[in-house]
Order: structure tokens, then sequence, then C-alpha cells
């Protein structure tokens, strides 16, 4: 068998992954949780993520979660386990994605034998994914995988977007960089993300952000107009390869040729997801 290269693994997952982030942008996604009495906005963002660990307190989210503020976390959870509960919420979160795929992809194309062939090939990847220091897959491959074939693609995405993300957590927190300054890093890299959007979308004060930043800059990670140095930019392209590295097994599992299929399948129900708006990449960090 040919072996995967991290590049490899990182184009499939970059093909298959908005179809599950599309979920984040619908606006299914806040309606759908109002009406099980969830705040839109972090509430709703925080509950439907964290529901396949059950109905924990703050201190397993923020530590999961890793970016987001301790105190943001705690204004909301548990606070919504008081309206609602994790099973009502991971049985919205499959009427969300079944809503807004049905929307971007119609009915044919979630009928299609294309779409089942994907979904098997997106779950025997996940079949490759390790639990142990897995905290978001492991909750998540818990869960009972669903009938309809797009939202066991859903299923499968999700599971491989958590896994990575662990993989990610891993990498930063090996190069040193808390939750904050791996924010403050990341917008330095010209991503669209924008400082503004993600300190409030993550609960972080204007104080705590440039106290991140001068700690960067005191090691040198970044200059005084806050942008990456040569260093600092060396330290993220590492970061980015050992995510890489960590998320090479799943793929491996599937092996070079279902890798390759994957792509192709998964690539162009994502395509129609971007085309119809599905992630609003223009708008991403500016709101």
């Amino acid at each position: 068998m040919t072996a995967i290269t991290p590049r490899e693994a990182r184009r499939c997952f970059n093909a298959h992954h908005p179809v599950h982030a599309a979920y984040y942008f619908c606006p299914e996604h806040d309606e759908t949780y109002a009406e099980l009495g969830l705040e839109g906005g972090p509430m709703a963002y925080l509950a439907g993520r964290a529901a396949p660990f059950g109905a924990v307190g703050p201190g397993v989210v923020t530590a999961a979660f890793y970016t987001f503020h301790p105190d943001l976390v705690a204004r909301h959870l548990p606070r919504a386990w008081e309206v609602t509960s994790p099973a009502a919420v991971l049985e919205a979160r499959l009427r969300i994605t079944d809503a807004y795929l049905t929307r971007l992809l119609g009915r044919e194309a979630l009928a299609s034998r294309e779409m089942a062939e994907a979904a098997g090939l997106a779950l025997r990847a996940a079949e490759g994914c390790g639990r142990p220091g897995r905290t978001l897959y492991s909750a998540n491959a818990d869960l009972p995988v669903p009938e309809a074939p797009h939202l066991a693609l859903w299923h499968a995405a999700t599971l491989l977007r958590e896994h990575r993300g662990d993989g990610h957590v891993m990498a930063l927190s090996e190069a040193g960089l808390d939750g904050l300054e791996a924010l403050v890093s990341h917008t330095a890299t010209g991503t669209n993300w924008r400082p503004a959007h993600l300190r409030s979308a993550r609960g972080w004060s204007t104080e705590e952000w440039a106290a991140a930043r001068d700690r960067l800059v005191a090691r040198g990670i970044l200059d005084g107009d806050g942008e990456l140095t040569g260093e600092g930019a060396e330290l993220r392209r590492a970061v980015e390869a050992a995510t890489d590295r960590l998320d090479v097994a799943p793929y491996a599992r599937l092996g070079a040729e279902g890798t390759r299929r994957l792509t192709e399948l998964a690539g162009a129900f994502s395509k129609v997801v971007l085309a119809g708006g599905g992630l609003p990449l223009q708008d991403i960090g500016k709101r």
C-alpha cells in the first residue's frame, strides 16, 4: 500500500471539512437551538459542540476547546443544561445538518450513490482515528452513526475534524502557546480571521489580548508591530506541520486510493456548499 503523506491527508481534510463546518454558519443553527431555549451565539455554539460530553461543567469544555476564555464558557455552561439537555441538542444537531445540507445540496445529491460512497469512505477513515488524548473526537465517536448517508457523512466529517483539532491542540501546547497566544499568533499569519472578531467571539478582553501580544513580542514570536518575526513564522509552520503529521492515521487507514476517492467525492459536495454560501468566506472574521 502506498503511504499517505501529511500533505495528502490535509488535502482530503480540506475537501470534506466544508460539509461539516457549514453547520456553524447556517441560519438553521441558531434558529433551531432557540427552539430549545438556547441563546444564539456562544451559548448555542458551546452547547452544540460540547453536547457529546454530556452535561459537563465549564472546566472540561474550556480544556477541550482551548482558545475560549474560561469565564465565557462558565457563563453559558452548565446554564445551557438548565434549559435543555445534551440529548435534545444532539438530536437538534442532526435536524440542523439535514436542513442545511438539503437546502444547499438538494435532495437528488443527498440520495445519490456518490453521497453513500463518500459517507462509507469517510466512516472507514474515521476508524483509523485514535482515542488517547483526543477528547472531542472520542466524545463524538461514542455517538451512533446516523442512517441517512448525508448525515453519516456529516458525522464522519465531524469525527475527522475533531480528531484533527485535538491534534492541533497537542501541537499548540508542545509549541508553548496557550489558548490566547494561539489566537494572537494565528491572526498574525494573514488569515481572514480578524483579531477583534476572535477576541470577542472567544471572550477575551482588549487588555488580555494586548498582554498576550506582549508575551509573544518578549519571546521573539511577534515584532513591535504585532507581525510575525522569522522565528514566529517558523513556529506557526511547525505547529501546522505537527498537526498534519498527527492527522495522517485516518487517511492511512483509508489507503491512497480511498483517500483520493474521498477527496474527489467530498470535494465536489464541498464546492456546492461553498457556492451556495454555506461558508461565508468573504465575511469570516469581519463580523
